[in-house]
């Protein structure tokens, strides 16, 4: 991943925001019995700073809400002061474009697997500079993304539901470690039926009969804000949107494809399976036009 300069500090002296205070990156901790390292009882969220602000804040901490509301963690921060500690990270950092985790967990309890009613959350906000975003950028990955479909399924929405972005993570580790073989990017992982579902870190887009295709909500997939981006863009655009249930064949036989997230932006697909796709006007529109709205968001006066 390309960084830029940091302001100053070198990378390991960055700052990051540990329960209300500024500290260094390698005097930042967490108690041992805290329940999102006993039990991944926590929730995140990864943001991309863009000339100091956060892009599509209000649908990031939306999704917050919405998964602390899942986990019934009542953290009791608002929206204001999760973001003031974000910004506050940012400045300190003297970073304007970054890289942004917000952690969220239900903080220290007895060691016992029933939460207490009672929450002191243990709050974290780690940073990371990157390059400029908008027109002219440079991505932060180095080439087109090669997929692999992995034997990994997607936890059912009845187990983990998607759309609460937890710690309990090791699902997208137990994939990507299947990557090892063929040195692949990104995983390609199927629901419980063999339906195309999600990658490990990104959503699924592909292009076949002129139409842009990718997972419903409907299943085990995380709603990506990103995601919500790119849809946005093509609708605006005219550009026919499909959204539903798919094999991986129909992802293999596309005529292109890319993968979404908050820190990849717009990644196109070189294969999946080892089956070349390329690029594709489609893929590059979308991404022109996603350039084009950060940099009128973020970067004009």
């Amino acid at each position: 991943m390309t960084e830029n300069d940091t302001g100053g500090d070198s990378a390991d002296e960055l700052r990051f925001h540990v329960n209300g205070e500024l500290v260094r990156a390698s005097e930042a901790t967490v108690n041992v019995r805290d329940r999102g390292f006993m039990y991944g009882d926590a929730l995140f969220e990864t943001l991309r700073a863009y000339g100091g602000d956060i892009f599509r804040w209000e649908e990031h901490t939306n999704r917050l809400a919405e998964g602390a509301e899942i986990l019934e963690l009542d953290h009791g921060l608002s929206n204001a002061e999760l973001k003031r500690r974000v910004d506050e990270t940012l400045a300190a950092n003297e970073l304007s474009d970054a890289y942004v985790k917000l952690s969220v967990t239900r903080g220290v309890q007895p060691g016992k697997l029933n939460p207490d009613p009672e929450v002191d959350p243990t709050v974290v906000i780690q940073v990371k500079p990157l390059p400029r975003g908008g027109r002219g950028s440079d991505p932060v990955w180095d080439a087109p993304a090669t997929l692999q479909t992995v034997k990994t399924r997607r936890v059912p929405d009845r187990a983990i539901p998607a759309r609460a972005k937890t710690h309990n993570y090791l699902n997208g580790i137990l994939a990507r470690l299947e990557l090892r073989v063929t040195d692949a990017d990104e995983a390609v992982m199927l629901d419980g039926d063999g339906a195309l579902a999600e990658g490990a870190t990104s959503n699924l887009f592909f292009v076949r009969n002129n139409a842009l295709h990718t997972p419903s909500l409907d299943g085990p997939v995380l709603p990506g804000i990103t995601r919500a981006e790119v849809l946005d863009i093509a609708r605006d655009e005219g550009i026919p949107v499909r959204e539903g249930r798919y094999k991986p064949d129909d992802l293999r036989d596309a005529t292109e494809a890319f993968v979404t997230n908050s820190t990849w932006e717009l990644r196109p697909v070189a294969s999946v399976d080892g089956i070349e796709l390329g690029g594709g006007p489609v893929t590059t529109l979308l991404s022109r036009l996603f350039d084009a709205r950060v940099e009128q968001r973020h970067y004009t006066e």
